[in-house]
């Protein structure tokens, strides 16, 4: 049963800080920027709808059906708390969080060390101006891209200071005339702002019924965990609007439905290992994974899976720890640690490692002798690159799809090998059987087919990337284009390099290659052993192209071969 009441924005904040108005649980964190908020605040003083709010009412004296925090005051991270008894009513807030939090930072506390201010001088038909700001001196005095504006400066007001002005006064009329009077304004126009600004935001702050609130009342004659799921399976409809959660935002909402400790497990996992691309996302899937289920649905999330993270938490942060390891050790660290890559190979290389029958002290230990007494980590290093290299976790056609083929059947392989040795070949089989485009044997005619971004980390000494450079043509493509040179040899591996932004889009940018290293290139040497320049200058011109790429081709594969042995 729901009972929608209205309240005023002012009692519902003194009720957040009172903690009366809390977050169970399955909330995610505060997701709105800075802009969304001060969206916000405009729509509350123009009267605009913004929504209502759902509640779950707990009464004092009862267990409540979920763990929860207390609503943020400076953007931080509050973790929840399990409470057997309550000890006054509190509402549980299942939808409109972001906007609660918004009206609670922006009225009584900050953001990013910003608090926020209100332009006096707004235009109050067309838009109340907000904005956050760590302090006064650093707010724009003037408004800029607003030719229509009436006053084209701002008088920028603390919200928090006109909030406790005014509740202290009850009186719009007597704080606006305080403000008129302390800042000696004369200007009729900048006074009729000023009083029309403070009028509004007194009225939707503190007088107005402005925010709906529908308060749900939970049957506890109904199993608990029964109870948890509809509230859980509500908590999923109602987000199919508003700031919409990811399927695995939900997901995370029903495995800290079923234990609240989730909540710590997944924050704390995320936090270490974020570095390597550890998203919440990925978390939750090896949770399904190491459980040998690669397709589970939501509507299938059992306790099980919840207990199953909690009771094997301790080996699963071991788990991560030492494939943190083995990357550092592989050199794959720093590509993994630029962002935006496969999580997959890191799925079952962490497989493997959880499902060793080795306790976790042997497990924390596992790769400290990788260089000389560990028969795994050069089967799983061979693995990783061969995989890498060839692109096998981006779509390759027929039928390949990573994330669902890809898993499907590597994990249907991978499980046979619990505590065996790393199934390296039998991985590779998986690939041919496929079928799709795989080899170990590199030649200087197949290096276009192979994966550009890992071609290019082993080129560079497994180092630089392409995310913090310029994918350069060594000859200019304009110069190469009037010879005649095929489009597909210009835009070869065998002529590109990666350099910084600047020296590409600089004095590099066109120009002949034997001039540009010639006359700008301080040290050569060091350059042509860096990109992998043929030595012999004679090759340097553009109409030499053709043995200026053949012998780079060379060059590069003899680089990445010895990482692919």
């Amino acid at each position: 049963m729901a009972i929608w009441k209205s309240y005023k924005i002012s009692d519902v904040i003194n009720e957040i800080e009172e903690e009366k108005f809390v977050l169970p649980v399955i909330q995610r964190r505060l997701v709105w920027d800075e802009d969304k908020m001060e969206l916000l605040f405009d729509t509350l003083l123009k009267g605009d709808s913004f929504g209502g709010i759902m509640v779950i009412e707990e009464e004092k004296g009862s267990n409540p059906l979920f763990s929860y925090r207390p609503f943020t005051k400076d953007g931080g991270i509050i973790n929840s708390r399990q409470v057997d008894t309550l000890t006054q009513l509190q509402n549980f807030v299942i939808d409109g969080q972001q906007r609660l939090q918004s009206f609670y930072i922006g009225l009584k506390g900050s953001i990013n060390g910003k608090v926020l201010y209100f332009d006096l001088f707004s235009d109050y038909n067309t838009e109340y101006e907000f904005k956050f700001e760590i302090e006064e001196s650093k707010l724009p005095k003037h408004s800029k891209g607003n030719e229509d504006r009436t006053i084209p400066e701002h008088n920028w007001y603390l919200v928090s200071s006109l909030l406790k002005r005014l509740k202290g006064t009850n009186d719009e009329d007597q704080v606006a005339d305080e403000i008129i009077k302390t800042q000696n304004i004369q200007d009729g126009i900048q006074k009729k702002h000023i009083e029309k600004n403070v009028k509004a935001f007194y009225k939707n702050t503190l007088t107005a019924d402005c925010l709906g609130i529908s308060k749900v009342s939970v049957n506890k004659s109904f199993d608990k965990v029964a109870n948890k799921q509809r509230i859980v399976e509500l908590f999923r409809r109602l987000n199919d609007g508003g700031t919409k959660l990811s399927a695995f935002d939900l997901v995370a909402s029903v495995l800290k439905g079923f234990e609240w400790e989730m909540e710590g497990f997944l924050e704390e996992t995320l936090k270490s290992y974020e570095e390597i691309g550890l998203t919440q996302d990925n978390l939750i899937k090896l949770i399904f994974l190491l459980q040998d289920n690669h397709k589970k649905e939501m509507a299938a999330i059992e306790a099980a899976d919840a207990q199953f993270a909690i009771q094997n938490r301790e080996r699963i942060k071991i788990t991560l720890k030492c494939l943190k390891e083995f990357l550092i050790n592989a050199n794959l660290y720093n590509y993994y640690k630029d962002g935006n890559r496969s999580f997959i190979p890191l799925f079952f290389i962490a497989y493997h490692l959880f499902h060793k029958e080795i306790n976790n002290a042997e497990l924390e230990s596992f790769f400290n002798d990788f260089d000389a007494k560990n028969a795994e980590h050069p089967r799983m290093e061979k693995w990783m690159y061969h995989s890498l290299v060839n692109g096998v976790f981006k779509s390759k056609g027929a039928g390949w799809i990573p994330y669902k083929t890809g898993i499907r059947k590597i994990l249907d392989k991978i499980q046979q090998f619990k505590n065996k040795e790393f199934p390296v070949e039998e991985l590779f089989q998986v690939y041919a059987n496929h079928p799709i485009t795989f080899t170990k044997a590199y030649t200087t005619a197949n290096l276009d087919e192979l994966e550009s971004s890992f071609l290019y980390y082993m080129i560079y000494d497994r180092g630089q990337t392409i995310r913090i450079n310029d994918i350069d043509h060594i000859m200019p493509k304009s110069i190469l284009e009037d010879l005649k040179i095929d489009a597909s040899k210009i835009n070869s591996i065998k002529n590109f390099q990666l350099i910084d932004f600047s020296t590409n889009r600089g004095l590099k940018n066109a120009s002949p290659f034997k001039d540009w290293i010639t006359n700008h290139v301080a040290n050569k040497a060091a350059f042509v052993k860096r990109h992998l320049i043929p030595s012999d200058e004679t090759l340097w011109t553009e109409d030499k192209f053709e043995g200026f790429t053949s012998e780079r081709a060379q060059l590069i594969l003899d680089c990445i071969v010895k990482y692919l042995k």
